[in-house]
């Protein structure tokens, strides 16, 4: 079981270099920050047309940008991954010159963009994309075969970019307003994107297209093919926006088993929507899709690629048997819908947006259906996954995420905030307003900071910054005087003042303490033992010589 833990340690984190040692690049730079020629425009709509040839692992095609002209510039970024290449470019029908700098594309346009204007570009590639070597953690393209020998192909790109495999504006604090994903594979093969589908159109060449529309907002790494041949089925759920509609896409040798697993869809949308509101995408509907790895979450389109088992393929990461009861990809990756794909951070540097709130809303779905009890048990089982190796936020502008306790750590911490905020319906309206108030939009990490300490009405800013951004584990360290009892916070950021809840000599209730850097006094009887409430994470122990 250690080795599986570690092996899972080690592929949360694409990057497990420390950020101070690596030396960053321009390439990072041009990938991680809004360059200038990328802050003059806003990006409104991709069209995005895609061939995939199976045999020689190619792909062509084009995406069509259209955008919005914030300020006058005639200079336009735009990304693509080597080794696939950008062959041309033009604006309304003319063909513009470019030149490239490692995997951005500068292209320059003929006409004056004038403020205000909506403008659109066409930029044609193709090429061999890069291959996955283990998906989804190092991502790109998968070229696999089903048991029939028939193909079975699927991308993934969340940290190293759309721009792997498609041309786009390739950092992700701008979306589209929406998106048509246009695919053509040969014709006894099946392409299942994001959206809805609009139209299948039979080819003269032996292939088929495939139209997907998405009309929300969407992510760059959101964007995904999934080419096989798939049956599917379909069910719909009444949610608090009404009618949802349930699409299923499996592998035929498959079927069986994807619809008995697949049935834990419903009552984790239920819970969900219980906790973060509404589903974000009904207009999209909700897509569960087999791949040949371990799934994403992609939006509208989930992957799934479990093994039609409980547990993290098969095994309970917390170690308490509460993961057993329901398949980690279907609720972890379907709970991106809300922290990933509706509230999006604008810098992978802040990924903690993402996988933190999605690690806790595990425990969220077995409370939902266990008990709290049940649900604590759960996110405190899984603190043995926690290295407090480097800090949860990674580095700014140069796509630097940071390190992969933004899972456990991230969804502990959030736990321990639970308990400050002390109200489980203030903390459920919390998470709900989250959801509302960020509805589709791109974050900075602090936004959601500030707004869980105001709708708190208690500032955590140095509980974040403990926990975010620092690797100790804050310590409680107590004594015995002739007063009574001290206590302070060591082994913590500056000004650390997190409340607590504390048992002395064994009593059956916590009581509430207020511990700050330096000494505080309880004046109480003569302590034998001292205890933290475990909901809490952190450590305790006597001072040194007690």
């Amino acid at each position: 079981m250690m080795k599986i833990l570690l092996i899972w340690a080690c592929l949360l984190t694409a990057l497990t270099v420390s950020a101070q040692k690596y030396q960053f690049t321009r390439d990072d730079t041009l990938r991680g920050s809004i360059t200038p020629e990328r802050a003059w425009w806003d990006l409104t709509y991709y069209h995005l047309q895609v061939r995939v040839q199976p045999t020689d692992s190619t792909l062509s095609g084009s995406t069509t940008i259209r955008y919005k002209v914030l300020k006058p510039n005639q200079t336009l970024q735009v990304d693509l991954q080597r080794p696939l290449r950008i062959l041309k470019a033009e604006q309304d029908g003319q063909a513009l010159t470019f030149r490239q700098e490692g995997n951005a594309y500068f292209v320059s346009l003929k006409k004056p963009q004038q403020a205000g204007r909506t403008e659109s570009l066409v930029v044609h590639y193709a090429g061999k994309p890069k291959v996955a070597k283990r998906p989804p953690w190092d991502g790109g393209v998968t070229w696999s075969r089903d048991t029939t020998g028939q193909w079975f192909i699927a991308t993934s790109c969340q940290g190293l970019g759309a721009s792997v495999w498609w041309p786009c504006k390739d950092h992700m604090y701008d979306e589209p307003d929406s998106m048509l994903i246009s695919v053509t594979v040969p014709k006894e093969l099946t392409d299942v994107s994001n959206g809805r589908l609009r139209r299948v159109v039979e080819n003269q060449d032996g292939t088929r297209t495939f139209d997907w529309f998405v009309s929300n907002p969407i992510n760059n790494y959101g964007v995904n093919l999934n080419i096989g041949r798939y049956i599917h089925w379909s069910d719909r759920l009444q949610g608090e926006k009404g009618r949802l509609d349930l699409f299923f896409y499996a592998l035929p040798e498959h079927e069986g088993q994807a619809r008995r697993q697949f049935q834990q869809v419903k009552p984790m949308l239920k819970a969900f929507e219980y906790w973060f509101g509404p589903y974000p995408f009904y207009e999209d509907s909700y897509k569960l899709v087999e791949t040949p790895y371990l799934g994403m979450e992609h939006q509208s389109s989930v992957t799934y690629g479990n093994k039609f088992r409980n547990g993290y393929l098969g095994r309970d990461l917390s170690g308490t048997g509460w993961g057993l009861l329901w398949d980690f990809i279907i609720i972890h990756e379907s709970g991106h819908e809300w922290f990933a794909n509706n509230i999006t951070y604008k810098d992978v540097a802040d990924m903690w947006v993402h996988e933190s709130f999605t690690n806790y809303s595990e425990n969220l779905y077995i409370e939902y259906y266990h008990g709290k009890a049940a649900g604590a048990t759960y996110v405190i089982g899984c603190r043995n996954q926690i290295r407090n190796d480097r800090p949860i936020v990674g580095v700014y502008n140069v796509n630097f995420s940071g390190s992969g306790d933004m899972y456990y750590k991230g969804g502990n911490m959030l736990h321990t905030i639970r308990q400050i905020v002390g109200n489980d319906e203030k903390w459920r309206q919390i998470l709900r307003g989250l959801n509302k108030t960020f509805y589709h939009q791109t974050v900075d990490g602090k936004q959601i900071e500030e707004y869980i300490s105001r709708q708190a009405g208690v500032d955590l800013q140095k509980v974040f910054d403990q926990y975010l951004r620092d690797t100790r584990l804050p310590t409680l360290e107590y004594r015995q005087t002739k007063n009574g009892l001290q206590y302070r916070w060591t082994n913590c950021v500056a000004g650390f003042n997190m409340p607590l809840r504390i048992c002395l000599n064994e009593a059956k209730e916590y009581q509430a303490i207020r511990p700050t850097t330096t000494w505080q006094t309880l004046r109480t009887p003569d302590v034998k033992s001292l205890s933290v409430d475990p909901n809490y994470y952190v450590l305790v122990t006597p001072y040194p010589g007690m």
